[in-house]
C-alpha cells in the first residue's frame, strides 16, 4: 500500500506547481494573446509567432548549460533564481518600446524559464519517496493545466480588454509573489548537481536516452504545429469571436484539469511507456477527426477535450518514464526534456508560422500527425533500447 505524501511536502509541491503555472502563461499566453500583441506594437503574426519560437530556442539552450554551469546550486536557489530572472523579463516585455525589445525579453524570459522548468520535476521528485515519484511529478506538472484552465483564458481576456503590457506586468508581479511564497514555505534539503559536459554528451548520444528525449520533443511540435495558431485557427476557419476564443482556451483548460487528475492516480498503477502510448494514440485520433469533421465550433470544442486529455496523460508520463529511466542523472536528464520540449515549442511554432499562410488549416493537422508518429517511433526504439540494457547492460 502506499503511504500518502505528508501535508508539509504536498503543500511544497502546490508551490512548485504554481512556478510551472507562471512560466507556462508566460511563456504561452502569447498564443492566445497573438492578435493583442501584433495590435499593440504593429507586428505581422510571423513577428508575434517569432516571440514563442525565441522563447522555445533559448529555453532548449539554456537548460542543459545552466546545469552544466550553476546545477551545483541548490534546487530551491535554482528555482528562485529563474523566477526572479523570468518575473523581471516579464516586466521588461510590458514596458517594451519596440520589437527588438520585446525579443530580448522574450531571450531573458527563455533564460531565466530555463532553471525553473527541469529544476522544479528534479525537486519535486526528490522532496517524496520513489513510489510516490509519479504523484508528486503530476502535482507539480497540475500547474501547466491549470495554466490552460485559468492562465490562457484569463490572459487572453485580459490581453484583449486591457492590451498585452498589462498581461505581462501581472505575470511579471505574479512570479515575484510566487518567488516570496517558496521562499518560505519550500524546504531547502534537495542539493543540487553539476552537470559534467561528458554527461550531457553521453545522455544526447546514447540510443536509449536520445530516443527518449526525441519522444517529448516529436509530441510537443506536433502539438505546437496545431495550437500555436489555435487563435488564428477559430478566428478565420471556424469563424468565431474573440470569446470563443477565450471559450475553447477554457473548455482545453478545464478538460487538461481533470486529465491531470486522472493521470495522477493512474501513475499509481500503470507503466510511464504504456501511458505514453495511449496519449499519442489520443492525440492521433482527435487530430484525425478535426481534419474530416465539419468546421464547427462544437465540433472544435469536443476535439480540445479529448486533445486536454491526452496532452495531461503524456507530459507527466514522459517525465516520470525519464527519472525512471535515468534516476541518477535526473537533474540533467529533466533539464534536456524539458529543453527538447520547448525545442519542440519553437519548432512548431516555426513550422505553423510557416505553413498556417501555404496549407491552411487542415495542412497543419497533417503535419503534426506526421510528427505525432515520429513519436511513436521514437518510443518504440526507447522501450526496445532500455529492454536491451537490462538484459545485456555492458553492450553500447
Amino acid at each position: 500500500m502506499h503511504s500518502p505524501i505528508s501535508a508539509p511536502d504536498r503543500l511544497a509541491l502546490r508551490l512548485l506547481s504554481l512556478a510551472y503555472f507562471v512560466q507556462a502563461v508566460g511563456a504561452l499566453s502569447v498564443v492566445g494573446s497573438l492578435e493583442a500583441i501584433s495590435a499593440a506594437w504593429a507586428l505581422s503574426s510571423a513577428q508575434s509567432a517569432l516571440l514563442i519560437t525565441v522563447f522555445g530556442i533559448t529555453f532548449a539552450l539554456a537548460a542543459p548549460l545552466l546545469q552544466m554551469t550553476l546545477g551545483h546550486l541548490r534546487r530551491r536557489a535554482q528555482v528562485l533564481l529563474g523566477l526572479s530572472i523570468f518575473s523581471a523579463a516579464a516586466l521588461l516585455f510590458a514596458a517594451a518600446p519596440d520589437y527588438q525589445t520585446l525579443l530580448a525579453s522574450r531571450v531573458l524570459m527563455g533564460l531565466g524559464a530555463g532553471f525553473i522548468g527541469p529544476v522544479l520535476g528534479a525537486l519535486g521528485s526528490n522532496l517524496v519517496t520513489r513510489e510516490q515519484q509519479g504523484s508528486a511529478i503530476a502535482i507539480v506538472l497540475l500547474g501547466l493545466s491549470v495554466a490552460g484552465l485559468a492562465g490562457m483564458p484569463i490572459s487572453a481576456w485580459i490581453a484583449h480588454e486591457f492590451g498585452a503590457r498589462s498581461l505581462f506586468f501581472g505575470i511579471g508581479a505574479s512570479g515575484l509573489l510566487i518567488a516570496a511564497m517558496i521562499f518560505i514555505w519550500v524546504p531547502d534539503r534537495v542539493a543540487g548537481q553539476r552537470a559534467a559536459p561528458a554527461d550531457v554528451l553521453a545522455l544526447l548520444t546514447g540510443a536509449t536516452s536520445l530516443s527518449a528525449f526525441l519522444v517529448v520533443f516529436f509530441v510537443t511540435t506536433g502539438v505546437f504545429t496545431t495550437y500555436a495558431f489555435l487563435a488564428p485557427i477559430i478566428g478565420n476557419d471556424f469563424h468565431g469571436s474573440a470569446g470563443d476564443i477565450t471559450l475553447a482556451l477554457t473548455v482545453l483548460g478545464v478538460a487538461g484539469v481533470l486529465g491531470n487528475l486522472l493521470v495522477t492516480r493512474l501513475a499509481l498503477r500503470v507503466s510511464a511507456e504504456r501511458l505514453l502510448l495511449i496519449g499519442i494514440g489520443l492525440l492521433a485520433l482527435d487530430l484525425l477527426g478535426l481534419a474530416v469533421m465539419p468546421r464547427q465550433l462544437g465540433g472544435l470544442l469536443l476535439a480540445l477535450v479529448i486533445w486536454a486529455l491526452a496532452t495531461d496523460i503524456v507530459w507527466p508520463s514522459q517525465q516520470r518514464r525519464i527519472v525512471e529511466l535515468m534516476p541518477e542523472q535526473r537533474g540533467i536528464a529533466l533539464a534536456l526534456t524539458a529543453s527538447f520540449m520547448f525545442a519542440g515549442i519553437g519548432t512548431g511554432s516555426a513550422v505553423a508560422g510557416w505553413l498556417y499562410p501555404v496549407v491552411g488549416y487542415t495542412g497543419l493537422l497533417l503535419a503534426s500527425l506526421l510528427f505525432l508518429l515520429l513519436a511513436f517511433v521514437s518510443l518504440r526504439v526507447s522501450e526496445w533500447r532500455a529492454r536491451v540494457q537490462v538484459v545485456a547492460p555492458g553492450l553500447s
